[in-house]
């Protein structure tokens, strides 16, 4: 669907000054006969100059078959079908054009103009390049002959018929200068009413006869609201147009609705075309200088109708939106540079910035200097070619005061103010409480002012503040104390929105940059209708098998069809559908928040194809769902209002006497069927927390598992054996490979597995492989072979925000060399905690009945962020978290937060060596003094053979041996130590711990 305005110009070809006198403006007669049956044009153009001139006239793809100059044989030189013309006088120019189907559709390729002519036995719709024309002004004069039955409408303050033996003759009056002439026929149904001298009539299909009284009502409608508004209208008739063409325009006397936006009735839409009658329609606009009317038209139909409604800001928020979503920097252009256009790039610019500049206006000298400045801008210009200059001139006058400021930093300048508040605060200055900020212009200032709301405990204060320079800070004295500071919550100004501000909505799909349409091998059928209308609009297919993660990140929009698709699970785990029929659902793409993400789904190819086509007319929408092509739910997603600082920090109070006790609340958790309880790994406190909510467990009978961070998947049969006393805890330690994997101190976690082998309580292996973390951490996902990918989730959520931003400040935190990218980073955690979400899920779901407690690290447990809420997304199941107390006790941080007692762990014994592996050997490399190994008589050199009979082959074995060992215990030392001028010999020494 296009809306355009054809404002009795056509850009390319005219754009001459009116401040010529009347009488040298060229007569143009016309005449035409209409062959619906051949679709045929045969035209007869009389051109008068009343002076001498040299001019080009274009003839498009039409059909010169003579040329007369005042009476004479004329034979100019034809270049690139334009003639150029010399002198005084008449110029009678006999033409025929072709515009059937056939023939209109081989100019497309040659010309974006031909699409907007044609010819049937039902229809005639003529708008550009079907007659000679030239640049500048004529005074039109129009006569066509057309078959009986058919109505034709071009710009006219009258029209008369005649019958002829050929058909009916239509004669066209218009008493004003034109740049262009239109013309429309069919056979219409008509209907004819009066408003205030103004004959106002409807040219429907026969099929579209019971909208007639409708849109007649409205055309009235808006006619006294501009006549109010604005201007006396400025001609004697005003029709309204049903055409087959999907396609809206507006044109000096009349507007045309085509067929795909008839039946929405869509209010925005009428009262732009109608508004154009006084802007672009007869104020023209002087194009070398920029378009300024589409903005104005936009400002005084949408706009309008949004502040009504009491929701201009709302529509204000969607300008500046797209501005954000569609203009790229590099490719920006100044507003005065506009000249037309209906990509969403050049609307953003021509409509969007060019209504916030008349809003901007509007603010800055008042309301009703405003609809002065207006009227006087129509009286002065009307038929004349108007300009941005024209427009800051009358608002001058009427304002009284200088305004090129205003208009040179809108105009001419690219780009926006980009706003950042810094160092916002409540501070008490004199015993006042004092809202203090900095207002930060990230680019070079503009001069604005931007109303900033302080909401209070006891009070909301309003104050505008006035900016114009890089860098400027406020005082407000307020009254109680500061909830939170908002600026610009109406959207008052043209300025870059923040991310937060941003909801990603249908249009934003069709922003500049690569589209993709990610396919499956089994859906491709049925979205077929889909995929051909996308791929006219820019999109690429591709199958999902064949897009990397890189590729996801870069694109600027992906379309994924099906919620089974390979790309959702791996983004966004799954997506559960609520609903039947055709959805389309916009999210910010997890890779690149930047960018956007649709996901599409459907029941059948028929839910498909009666929806595909639909989708353009709700492009503001971030959701949308048909069913039988039918709209049946739309919404857009919620997002920040204005910039907002939150400056309310509740002071939270622990009353200690009050405090509940782990006893107190262990009824309300163990019945959950799955308790996180986090941990600071090396505080032994937190695992006896752990441990005691085990011991509840299986002391009221409950069958449950442990799920522990600790071990990693590929070493379950190990744990398995160990529980069941197939190995010693040695063998257990060796084969998990727990030290080389996890390295924390084994005391620190003996107990819990102790309880569960005494017990039979099954220890299940959360982790991924470390080696395959590592990799991801540094080189991403897309980096693992097929084989590495058979072991990682097939679904995972990457969309989490709030999970992002706190990876983020750790990252940012803690600077690691070998891990460059944050990008490469989230994605290891999310595979980190997507895996352990998995085990559990895995696990409870062949084992019904079974509860899991699971141990993990604080980070993975708190805000739900890492295991609880992706296990809640596999399974649904009911949860709760128990979190240690880190500094924080933020009501979402956890269900309970423990508090323990500070305990030491069991001591570790250590030999007191510093080892080096070489070849097949360990080798000491230093002893410390008064440990056990220099009383043992260790030194530098030795290689550790054996310790009593557990022989050493890895650094990790000797941990392992020393884990159990306790103080007073004899070992013995096994070594190899070089002699001076001898080779290795075997000693052996006896040591008391």
């Amino acid at each position: 669907m296009k809306f355009l305005t054809i404002s009795l110009f056509f850009f390319s070809l005219f754009s001459a000054s009116f401040g010529e006198a009347a009488e040298k403006i060229p007569f143009y007669d016309l005449r035409v006969s209409v062959d619906v049956q051949n679709g045929l044009l045969k035209g007869k153009a009389i051109i008068q100059f009343y002076e001498n001139v040299k001019k080009d006239i274009a003839l498009a793809h039409l059909e010169i078959l003579s040329v007369k100059h005042n009476g004479d044989e004329y034979k100019p030189e034809i270049i690139d079908n334009v003639i150029q013309v010399k002198g005084t006088g008449v110029f009678e120019i006999t033409y025929e054009g072709r515009f059937n189907t056939e023939v209109r559709n081989s100019l497309l390729q040659h010309s974006v103009n031909a699409k907007h002519n044609f010819i049937t036995e039902k229809e005639v719709v003529l708008l550009r390049e079907w007659y000679p024309f030239f640049d500048g002004l004529a005074n039109y004069r129009l006569k066509a002959i057309l078959p009986k039955g058919f109505t034709a409408i071009s710009e006219a303050d009258e029209i008369t018929m005649a019958e002829k033996e050929q058909g009916t003759e239509y004669s066209f009056e218009f008493t004003h200068p034109l740049n262009a002439l239109t013309l429309i026929a069919g056979r219409y149904y008509e209907v004819k009413k009066n408003f205030q001298e103004i004959d106002v009539y409807g040219y429907f299909l026969p099929e579209d006869r019971d909208f007639a009284e409708t849109y007649i009502r409205n055309a009235i409608k808006y006619l006294k609201l501009y006549n109010d508004l604005l201007y006396p209208y400025p001609y004697k008739r005003f029709s309204i147009v049903k055409t087959i063409q999907p396609a809206s325009y507006s044109m000096p006397t009349f507007v045309v609705f085509g067929e795909d936006v008839f039946s929405l009735l869509d209010e925005n839409l009428f009262s732009r075309q109608i508004v154009s009658q006084w802007f672009g329609n007869s104020v023209y606009i002087d194009h070398r200088e920029g378009n300024w009317a589409d903005g104005l038209t936009a400002y005084l139909s949408d706009h309008f109708i949004s502040e009504e409604k009491n929701e201009g800001w709302r529509y204000r928020k969607r300008l500046l939106t797209e501005y954000v979503n569609f203009v790229d920097p590099l490719s920006e252009i100044s507003l005065r540079d506009f000249k037309a256009g209906n990509g969403f790039s050049a609307k953003a610019i021509g409509q969007g910035k060019s209504a916030m500049l008349f809003h901007m206006l509007k603010n800055l000298i008042g309301k009703e200097a405003f609809y002065s400045g207006l009227k006087e801008f129509i009286k002065n210009n009307q038929f004349k070619n108007a300009s941005w200059d024209d427009i800051c001139e009358t608002f001058e006058k009427i304002a009284d005061k200088d305004l090129s400021w205003f208009f040179d930093q809108w105009l001419n300048r690219k780009g926006f103010p980009n706003l950042e508040i810094s160092e916002a605060k409540e501070l008490v200055l004199k015993g006042i409480p004092t809202a203090t900020f900095e207002i930060i212009q990230k680019n070079e200032p503009y001069t604005l002012d931007i109303v900033v709301e302080i909401k209070t405990d006891q009070s909301v204060i309003y104050q505008t503040l006035h900016l114009e320079k890089e860098r400027e800070y406020f005082e407000i004295p307020v009254q109680g104390s500061i909830k939170e500071i908002i600026f610009d919550r109406e959207y008052n100004i043209m300025r870059k929105i923040t991310d937060k501000e941003n909801h990603p909505v249908i249009s934003t799909l069709f922003r500049e940059g690569k589209k993709y349409i990610v396919v499956s091998d089994n859906n491709t059928k049925i979205f077929e209708e889909f995929i051909r209308i996308f791929e006219k609009k820019g999109f690429i297919s591709i199958n999902e098998n064949d897009i990397t993660n890189e590729e996801i990140k870069t694109i600027a929009s992906l379309i994924v069809l099906n919620i089974n698709n390979q790309v959702i699970q791996r983004l966004f785990g799954n997506i559960k559908d609520t609903g039947s029929g055709f959805f389309l659902s916009i999210k910010k793409n997890p890779l690149n928040t930047s960018n956007v993400l649709a996901v599409v789904h459907a029941d059948s190819k028929e839910e498909v194809d009666l929806a595909a086509e639909k989708i353009v007319h709700f492009l503001d929408y971030s959701f949308v769902r048909f069913g039988k092509g039918v709209i049946v739910e739309k919404r857009t997603d919620d997002s920040e209002n204005g910039i907002v600082v939150n400056l309310y920090e509740p002071i939270k109070v622990i009353q200690p006497k009050s405090g509940q006790t782990l006893d107190e609340i262990i009824e309300n958790i163990l019945d959950k069927p799955i308790i996180y309880v986090g941990e600071r790994h090396t505080n032994y406190e937190d695992h006896k927390v752990q441990l005691k909510i085990i011991m509840s467990l299986h002391e009221k009978g409950h069958k449950f598992a442990i799920g522990m961070e600790m071990f990693q998947k590929p070493f379950q049969k190990f744990i398995d054996d160990y529980i069941s006393g197939v190995i010693n805890e040695k063998e257990f330690l060796k084969e998990t490979q727990y030290f080389s994997r996890w390295q924390f101190d084994y005391n620190l976690y003996r107990e819990i597995v102790e309880f569960a082998k005494a017990k039979n309580i099954p220890v299940i292996a959360l982790n991924q492989w470390s080696e395959i973390v590592r990799k991801v951490a540094t080189e991403g996902i897309d980096s693992l072979s097929d084989i590495e990918k058979i072991v990682i989730p097939n679904n995972m959520d990457m969309s989490d925000e709030d999970y992002k931003e706190m990876l983020k400040d750790i990252f940012n935190q803690h600077a690691n060399k070998e891990i460059k990218s944050f990008d490469t980073f989230h994605q290891s955690q999310i595979l980190w905690d997507e895996t352990m979400a998995h085990s559990i899920h895995d696990f409870m779901e062949k084992n019904p009945g079974y509860q899991m407690v699971v141990l993990a690290g604080v980070g993975h447990i708190m805000y739900d962020y890492g295991i609880p809420k992706r296990v809640f997304r596999l399974n649904g199941k009911e949860y709760i978290t128990l979190i240690p107390y880190t500094g924080s006790i933020d009501e979402n941080i956890g269900h309970f937060i423990f508090l323990p007692s500070k305990q030491q762990a069991p001591v570790t014994l250590k030999l007191g060596i510093s080892l080096k592996k070489t070849d097949s050997w360990i080798k000491v490399e230093k002893v410390i003094p008064g440990s056990i190994a220099k009383s043992a008589g260790l030194k530098k050199g030795d290689i550790i053979v054996s310790l009593d009979d557990w022989e050493v082959e890895e650094i990790e074995d000797i941990r392992i041996f020393m884990s159990d060992k306790k103080r007073g215990e004899k070992i013995k030392i096994k070594i190899l130590r070089k002699g001076f001028l001898s080779g290795y010999k075997e000693y052996e020494f006896a040591v008391s711990l």
